[in-house]
């Protein structure tokens, strides 16, 4: 795809596109890490466990990495990804099948284990 566009705007103008994209998105993802991470340390000072903002922080990653690939296609998704509501959605995906999994699983077995001790060794009385 970047080649027809290519073809159709000019290779200079392709590769300034190119590299306009990365550098906006660089910003993006500074600022959106950056927000991620004052909001996750807000929620440990209110002693509350801020677990989604991990799958936020990866995938800020994944966004910058696609980004920063060339390609038209890759730089939709990654600044789809940029996007707070879109990666909300996915992190609610992700855990109501993580969630989903879990609940069918029922391969859980319960037991008790009780140890026994072998006695002390008999002593044979001689006469």
């Amino acid at each position: 795809m970047l080649i027809e566009v290519g073809r159709g705007i000019g290779g200079f103008l392709t590769v300034l596109l190119c590299l306009f994209t990365a550098a906006v998105g660089g910003l993006l993802i500074r600022l959106q890490g950056l927000l991620t991470l004052l909001d996750a340390q807000r929620r440990l000072a209110k002693g509350e466990i801020p677990a989604t903002h991990v799958f936020h922080a990866l995938m800020l990653v994944g966004s910058g990495l696609l980004l920063f690939l060339p390609g038209l296609i890759t730089d939709f998704v990654g600044f789809l990804l940029l996007v707070p509501s879109v990666r909300e959605v996915i992190i609610r995906q992700i855990s109501g099948r993580v969630a989903k999994t879990k609940a069918d699983k029922k391969d859980i077995i319960e037991a008790e284990v009780i140890e026994v001790y072998p006695s002390p060794p008999h002593k044979i009385k001689r006469d």
